[in-house]
């Protein structure tokens, strides 16, 4: 049975907040955006048809836990969620808190403004309120 790996472009991209039952999810190195990315840890998925109908649900269960998350720690305008995989194919799902006053309003956040890397004391902040209103053990 093949395990599951994380695309080398994700991994590079981003930055571990914390394991779900079924997604990884991740912190995006552009500090531009608050901006997750949950990666099903399920070997071989490029679709969301790709997974079980019980891990579907269970996909749509941990969008809703991680996006109310995310609003609630950045009082964002409006939250864009995706699966597009254009460019990685592995199976992940964006989360983006976006602002009418980011670079990008109201247009997609790719390529809309150079990224710009976290303080490391931003990233820990950011990265502690999340887990805290995940309800999940911060790292030691």
């Amino acid at each position: 049975m093949k395990s599951f790996a994380l695309d080398s472009r994700l991994e590079a991209d981003s930055v571990p907040l914390t394991s779900l039952d079924l997604c990884e999810v991740r912190v995006m190195r552009d500090a531009t955006y608050p901006w997750l990315v949950m990666i099903p840890a399920r070997p071989d998925l490029a679709e969301i048809i790709d997974l079980s109908a019980d891990d579907q649900a269970l996909l749509m269960r941990e969008i809703d836990r991680v996006a109310r998350a995310l609003k609630s720690v950045t009082n964002c305008d409006k939250l864009n969620i995706a699966a597009l995989g254009n460019q990685v194919q592995q199976l992940h799902v964006h989360v983006i808190a976006r602002f009418s006053t980011d670079p990008a309003w109201p247009g997609p956040v790719w390529g809309a403004s150079e990224p710009r890397e976290w303080r490391a004391s931003e990233l820990s902040d950011l990265a502690r309120r999340l887990l805290s209103e995940l309800g999940e053990p911060e790292p030691e």
